[in-house]
């Protein structure tokens, strides 16, 4: 069984320095890997990278982390990447990497993601050249987030990313802003890859659950919606069926 803390939005900045990080002491006990799905920050600056790092510091597992528009703000999303790299983070952008869980190969691709909407309201690369480079810069992450998910030899797959695949976390949002929230081209890459489970962030007042269209079980992590330091979900490899993990993935809750 593999156990899978996660966490999104936790925005820390030199005023709340200290605040989030014990939270993690003692993560060993309950998970095997934390995963970090964006906006470490509040307004992307390097100081902020920084607290974000002494933050997940605390944590005595391996981190994967992506960024979220939040740690891109301020223009300084490669020092905040640079930052938590040299303290031992993994950070993807279109990537992926494998967490060794006690022999076990747990495979996460990700990144940040961005928006375009989902069927029935979605943007169309057509018109102004700023709608066409708004929706190539979907498809173009979306292709190289598809890439890395179906590269990696894993007995456990997960896709991580800021903008959420689905709109069915986004539920408590206000329906105007869903285009801005995410895109299926992010599930059609999961959909595509048999991904066991998807984590994203950023819809603060969406919903926990969804689904993708393929089965794939999305959950929505950021810290407003799950009102505590990380949430576990547990996959067992033995379950794993035609690509895909059967059963939902159980959360045990976190500190």
């Amino acid at each position: 069984m593999i156990r899978i803390a996660a966490v999104g939005d936790i925005h820390v900045g030199p005023e709340v320095a200290g605040s989030y990080g014990p939270r993690l002491a003692g993560l060993s006990e309950h998970a095997d890997v934390l995963l970090v799905a964006g906006d470490l920050t509040r307004h992307g600056t390097a100081e902020e990278g920084e607290v974000a790092a002494a933050e997940l510091s605390h944590a005595d597992v391996p981190v994967v982390a992506v960024l979220g528009n939040h740690d891109y703000h301020s223009d300084a999303e490669d020092e905040i990447t640079r930052i938590l790299r040299d303290a031992g983070i993994t950070v993807l952008e279109g990537t992926g990497t494998i967490v060794d869980c006690s022999g076990v190969r747990l495979g996460i691709a990700g990144g940040k993601g961005f928006g375009g909407g989902f069927p029935g309201g979605t943007a169309s690369d057509f018109g102004e050249p700023e709608m066409k480079a708004f929706v190539r810069h979907t498809r173009d992450f979306a292709d190289r987030f598809g890439s890395a998910l179906l590269g990696l030899d894993s007995d456990v797959l997960v896709a991580l990313t800021h903008y959420s695949p689905v709109a069915g976390t986004l539920a408590g949002e206000p329906l105007e802003i869903y285009p801005f929230l995410g895109s299926y081209l992010l599930a059609e890459a999961i959909d595509c890859a048999h991904a066991d489970l998807a984590v994203h962030g950023h819809a603060h007042h969406g919903t926990e659950k969804g689904l993708t269209p393929g089965g794939t079980r999305v959950r929505n992590v950021a810290l407003p919606v799950i009102q505590q330091a990380y949430a576990v979900y547990c996959l067992d490899p033995a379950e794993r069926e035609g690509g895909a993990l059967s059963g939902q993935p159980e959360l045990l809750g976190g500190a």
